[in-house]
């Protein structure tokens, strides 16, 4: 059988075309003619176009040519005060900064005037002049990016995850233009939270942690902001952070009793977990012994004697893990700019309601690494508080502490200046807690000999109380629990009680 050919054709693209460059020089995007025909339009009616303008986000840098942009930053600035806005001021100001000569005298500004018939398409000439702006916006970040792709010191991540900002940028830039705050609309939400919270004086404002008294303290954890979690090594924050996680993630707090909701319902909360120090299986190892209430440690070695007892509770604890909403990112030696694409990746395939970063020291930022490590932990610190706010989401951070308060001798609670390589972390942070157990601590700390006894104190909290919350740990089981004082003057390791976890039966039922 004849096979038949077929003759394929060369394309005639330039090999530059189809390896994304440009071959050709092109001009910018721009149209003069209604950028003269928006200044003609302010000239003739100051007061009506100058509102347009500021509502469709019109800038000094909106202007291509140098003499249209001196003449709009003249009359943006005698706008600014308040003051007269026409062909004779805006020369005087011109001729006062020496700038008249250089867009054509008073003699341009008549003619600006004089050929628009009239300011009716001030509206029209604004929207096609940022249009181009748009353009030549989006134009100059492709270049950019196009930088970096051949900056070898850069790793794909970053560049992507660095282009994405920068796009979205463009994108939420333009989409703010014209946008202004509704006030009206902004005190009936507030309105009907504070209704809520009146006739359901338990309903908290923000996500719960799960645990009683950090609830009490903090009304949740709240979109938009970035709560730090510091303490010294070993005592504890990857646990509290985790059964944080765990109890917004199943909808239960840390003794499995459901939460309350507007709904009344169970309702589990979508987690994204970034884990710079452990990897993947040691954290749901954790979380799975945890909820099962058995000790990993004597899992690994075997232990157990009743092992018919243990391993039921551990498939139990895995069937709900399995089902909770909690996505893991271990990935090791992060850019913070590669989180930030990750995360807003992640948020929109599956809208993220929580995110925990342990820790931020582990993070790096390319981009500063060569000004210090207190430099780029300070931009670290930054774009995780951009980063909330962005996806409107409360970012948990945990954050080392260094020994100043080792140091410091008798009274050795850590404070806000302990954070370890930046104050801008305090300054950043919307609330800071700062854990410490005083059994890990000198002889000389009260309460030294509570093994139980761990203390979360919420030293910076911007929209609520301060002052220390008190809970129990119990390490073999790397868990977390509310603590019931029973005689708050006499406080001792052997008169705490804990909470009484609802059976299995009692959880499924809920």
């Amino acid at each position: 059988m004849a096979i038949a050919r077929k003759t394929i054709k060369k394309s005639k693209t330039p090999v530059a075309d189809l390896a994304g460059e440009m071959p050709v020089h092109r001009t910018l995007p721009q149209d003069i003619e209604a950028e003269a025909g928006l200044l003609g339009s302010i000239l003739i009616d100051a007061g009506r176009v100058m509102d347009l303008c500021t509502m469709k986000g019109v800038v000094p840098e909106a202007f291509v040519d140098p003499g249209h942009r001196k003449i709009f930053t003249a009359i943006d600035r005698l706008a600014s005060k308040g003051l007269p806005v026409d062909g004779i001021t805006v020369a005087n100001f011109l001729s006062s900064t020496e700038a008249l000569e250089d867009v054509g005298g008073k003699k341009a500004l008549r003619s600006l005037a004089d050929r628009t018939p009239s300011s009716a398409n001030a509206g029209f000439y604004a929207d096609l002049v940022m249009e181009q702006f748009m353009r030549r916006s989006i134009l100059g970040t492709v270049r950019t990016i196009e930088e970096s792709v051949y900056d070898a010191t850069k790793s794909s991540e970053y560049v992507l995850g660095a282009a994405e900002q920068a796009i979205l940028g463009i994108s939420e830039g333009r989409s703010r233009l014209g946008a202004t705050p509704n006030w009206s609309n902004s005190v009936n939400e507030t309105m009907s939270m504070l209704r809520r919270q009146l006739e359901s004086p338990g309903q908290l404002s923000g996500l719960s942690t799960g645990f009683t008294k950090l609830d009490d303290q903090l009304r949740g954890m709240h979109k938009g902001e970035m709560i730090v979690l510091a303490a010294r090594p070993s005592m504890g924050k990857t646990s509290l952070a985790m059964n944080i996680a765990e109890c917004v993630a199943r909808g239960r707090d840390i003794m499995g009793r459901p939460m309350k909701s507007e709904t009344g319902q169970l309702q589990k909360h979508a987690v994204l977990v970034f884990s710079l120090e452990m990897p993947q299986v040691q954290l749901t190892t954790r979380m799975l012994c945890g909820m099962a209430g058995v000790s990993a440690r004597d899992v690994e070695r075997g232990q157990f004697i009743k092992k018919d007892v243990v391993l039921p509770l551990l498939q139990t604890a895995a069937r709900e893990l399995a089902e909770t909403p909690i996505r893991c990112d271990d990935q090791g030696g992060l850019d913070v700019m590669e989180l930030r694409a990750r995360a807003r990746h992640m948020h929109k395939k599956m809208p993220i309601e929580l995110i925990v970063i342990d820790y931020l020291q582990l993070l790096s930022y390319r981009e500063f690494a060569s000004q210090g490590q207190q430099v780029m932990v300070s931009k670290i610190s930054g774009e995780l508080k951009a980063m909330a706010k962005e996806l409107n989401v409360p970012v948990l951070v945990l954050s080392q502490l260094n020994r100043s308060n080792e140091q410091r001798g008798g009274d050795e609670r850590p404070k806000n200046s302990d954070l370890r390589d930046s104050g801008a972390i305090e300054q950043d942070a919307d609330v800071i807690m700062l854990l410490r157990r005083p059994s890990f601590m000198s002889t000389r700390v009260p309460e030294h000999d509570d093994k139980l006894l761990a203390i979360v104190d919420v030293s910076k909290n911007r929209n609520g109380a301060t002052g220390e919350v008190r809970l129990n740990f119990n390490g073999p089981i790397t868990r977390f629990a509310n603590r019931i004082e029973t005689n708050p003057d006499m406080i001792t390791g052997d008169m705490v009680q804990e909470d009484t976890p609802p059976s299995p039966q009692e959880q499924s039922q809920g």
